[in-house]
């Protein structure tokens, strides 16, 4: 059996919706394992004080592996003497 955990993640990027995704994604799996889904679930641009695009933005929720014993599970609990 295997568990999944779900996380929200969001990107920028001055080039692209698309480029902001893909930033996120690659910094994301440094430090998490086992990426298996992505779904855009927003995207919005960032504008400066002239009203001219600063960034587009991706917020992206991303499953993966869920692994207790990296998670700081709870250890299991001892024998009462």
């Amino acid at each position: 059996m295997s568990v999944y955990r779900v996380t929200e993640i969001i990107g920028s990027s001055e080039k692209s919706w698309e480029d902001a995704a893909k930033q996120a994604l690659s910094a994301a799996a440094g430090s998490l394992r086992d990426l298996r889904v992505a779904e855009v679930v927003e995207q919005d641009i960032a504008l400066d004080d002239a009203g001219k695009v600063q960034a587009f933005r991706t917020k992206l929720r991303v499953s993966f592996k869920y692994d207790p014993q990296k998670e700081g599970a709870a250890a299991p609990k001892r024998a009462r003497r």
